[in-house]
């Protein structure tokens, strides 16, 4: 088992952009590593050199997000990141501390998709995460300690425990850690998307692990990306994303580790503190988000976690809490559901694959 995710980001990157790739056609590809994984940029349709100059300055973009973002690791000489900081402010007490308009923003959104998604989706189990062990670059087994998750989950921390007041915020609890792991992967790429249609930029297809986002189209024909099979090392279908529209992956196959023959994913059930054990993947497919067109990426990250949280009796009302109707599930025993909707899109890669329509 690999103990970090990279090969599995070096993998997600070759089968989402191996569709697309041409050297004879005016397609201009960029990658990078950023968020913990692998970034990959292709721009049609523009001279080499300005999809070059807009590339970088979409990576950099995302370096700078992640810096400000990162959870846990210092971003230089021991410094906190921003989020870091918030961190240590909560810890320390519930007065007011000063935070950017943006960031202001971010955790407004998360904490209304938190509550819409009745506490799933929730970036303020971060002390659980920590607990778990997927506050690393390498993941190895733990010590289960359940008597501090029992504590941990007693506490219940939540983003409602948050206050914002006039660009501060404090935390009625102290509780409260924040990770937006399973929201700024999303953000990042409606961000980018804005940022290129702005510019101008006709066709674009932005893929950050996974997280994918398309703007146009790849010459006459919409980009075609693939979906990671969770246990082999290849797509399992490919679908079409129209301009727009993005995609999301949940998976217990990137951040986890093995303990005693069982498979324990960083995707933890905040109910219970301790990680989903009953689904390998969730997909979920969302269409652009009007009138402003701004959250179908944050929707692509966030909207599976709570689908892949959820029993399976309940993973069809998860989804529509988040307006979903095209999701695929795939569960412990390699059960392929796939929601009636998405099943018209899907292009399987191997024969006769059997699977159960959800209605």
């Amino acid at each position: 088992m690999p103990k970090t995710p990279i090969f599995f980001a070096l993998l997600a990157l070759i089968l989402f952009s191996a569709y697309q790739l041409n050297p004879k056609e005016p397609l201009y590809h960029s990658q990078s590593y950023v968020f913990g994984t692998l970034v990959d940029i292709s721009i049609y349709g523009e001279s080499d050199e300005r999809a070059r100059l807009l590339s970088n300055q979409v990576l950099q973009d995302f370096q700078t997000l992640h810096n400000r973002l990162h959870a846990w690791k210092p971003i230089s000489e021991g410094k906190p990141s921003e989020l870091g900081q918030l961190n240590i402010a909560f810890e320390q007490g519930s007065k007011p501390v000063s935070i950017s308009p943006d960031l202001t923003a971010m955790l407004a959104e998360a904490t209304a998709l938190s509550v819409k998604s009745n506490g799933l989706f929730n970036p303020a189990i971060s002390h659980l995460i920590s607990a778990w062990g997927f506050h690393r670059d390498e993941f190895s087994a733990v010590n289960i300690d359940g008597e501090k998750i029992k504590n941990l989950v007693t506490a219940n921390p939540s983003m409602a425990d948050i206050v914002f007041e006039n660009n501060t915020a404090y935390s009625k609890n102290a509780a409260v850690k924040l990770d937006l792991g399973g929201y700024a992967k999303g953000y990042a790429l409606d961000i980018a998307a804005n940022y290129l249609r702005k510019e101008h930029v006709k066709n674009a297809l932005i893929n950050i692990g996974g997280n994918i986002i398309a703007i146009g189209q790849h010459g006459e024909k919409a980009w075609r990306v693939g979906i990671q099979h969770p246990r082999a090392p290849t797509a399992i279908a490919t679908l079409d994303l129209p301009d727009g529209w993005a995609v999301g992956t949940s998976g217990d196959y990137q951040r986890y580790f093995m303990l005693d023959g069982k498979r324990y994913c960083h995707i933890i059930d905040p109910r219970t503190g301790y990680p989903v054990q009953h689904t390998q993947a969730v997909t979920v497919l969302v269409p652009p988000q009007l009138p402003k067109q701004t959250q179908a990426g944050v929707l692509s990250d966030v909207a599976s976690k709570p689908i892949f949280i959820e029993s399976a009796v309940n993973k069809r009302k998860a989804a529509q809490v988040f307006g979903i109707d095209n999701f695929m599930v795939i569960d412990e025993k390699a059960n392929i559901f796939v929601s009636k909707e998405m099943a018209k899109k899907l292009n399987w890669l191997t024969p006769n694959v059997k699977f159960t329509t959800i209605p």
